[in-house]
């Protein structure tokens, strides 16, 4: 058995078709199929219910899937960690979310590049499940993403939950009162949560905290990202649910308030390859902690 038989397998398994997988992997239907029946021959077991349209997996199959899929994933992280041992001194692949830039990401690679200046840092805007996918395919080496999402092949490390605020119109009748507001007052509001896909992401933990407090906004609106949502706040199409440090986005037309909700948080979390404990990235994640304390900012600390 070798690697490809499991990457042929694993494709016909998720395409449910032998036809599609093959278009999918470029090569001859007929080589295919050869493929996995030699496949099935040396595990003694019918791995798919051919006779089924579309294409189904046998008990067998459900189960050499869950495996097969492990050893992918393990193969093509050791692959990345090895690609980027070869790589120390010169290259660390960065993901992040948009938001995190108005909080001490910034600060933190600034700081990086000048102490660990033989390492060259690129950084790529991405949402947390896009990095989660990044990462085990080797083209990030760190994700700072929000959203929680458990993944066997990813060590993920809460640095901060960080408070949620209320974005406004600033004449609206919320931002006049110059009060902390509950979510409760938002209920008669358009809500613009963002981003709009893919998901999961923090549009759904928003939307989630809403209904675990029984709140139903007028309508909701899905937007791209960050900015365009900011922006059709200050055009008074609605309101916004935002991190603390989105404050940092200051417009005189948007005002941003404070919520007397308990609970009320999202998480800074960053991401690495579960087996990756490499001195590049612990430096990173010993900075973070580094400027957390100067800054006075509470975080839950985990090391590597």
């Amino acid at each position: 058995m070798e690697l490809r038989h499991l990457r042929y397998f694993v494709a016909v398994a998720e395409e449910k078709s032998f036809t599609k997988a093959s278009e999918k992997l470029f090569i001859a239907q007929p080589p295919l199929s050869r493929q996995i029946q030699q496949l099935e021959a040396e595990l003694g077991a019918t791995l798919f219910i051919r006779d089924s349209r579309p294409l189904k997996l046998t008990k067998a199959g459900v189960f050499f899937y869950e495996h097969a899929t492990q050893v992918l994933a393990k193969t093509s992280e050791l692959k990345a960690m090895t690609k980027r041992v070869g790589n120390i001194g010169r290259i660390l692949n960065i993901g992040f979310v948009a938001s995190l830039l108005y909080g001490i990401l910034p600060k933190t690679i600034r700081k990086y590049r000048a102490e660990f200046n033989s390492v060259e840092l690129r950084m790529y805007e991405m949402t947390t499940m896009e990095q989660l996918k990044a990462l085990k395919e080797g083209k990030i080496d760190i994700g700072f993403g929000r959203v929680r999402h458990e993944d066997a092949d990813i060590r993920r490390i809460v640095l901060q939950e960080e408070k949620l605020i209320a974005a406004t119109p600033i004449d609206h009748p919320l931002a006049k009162a110059k009060k902390p507001i509950l979510f409760k007052d938002l209920a008669d509001e358009n809500l613009i949560i963002y981003p709009k896909q893919p998901r999961p992401s923090y549009a759904d933990e928003v939307l989630n905290a809403l209904k675990d407090r029984n709140v139903r906004p007028k309508k909701v609106i899905e937007v791209r990202e960050l900015q365009i949502a900011i922006g059709l706040v200050a055009a008074g199409e609605g309101v916004s649910i935002v991190p603390l440090s989105l404050q940092g986005m200051k417009r005189d037309d948007v005002a941003y308030l404070d919520l007397k909700e308990r609970h009320a948080y999202s998480p800074i979390i960053m991401s690495v390859r579960s087996m990756d404990k490499s001195e590049e990235i612990n430096a990173m994640l010993q900075l973070l902690y580094r400027i957390y304390d100067e800054e006075s900012i509470p975080y839950a600390r985990e090391d590597l």
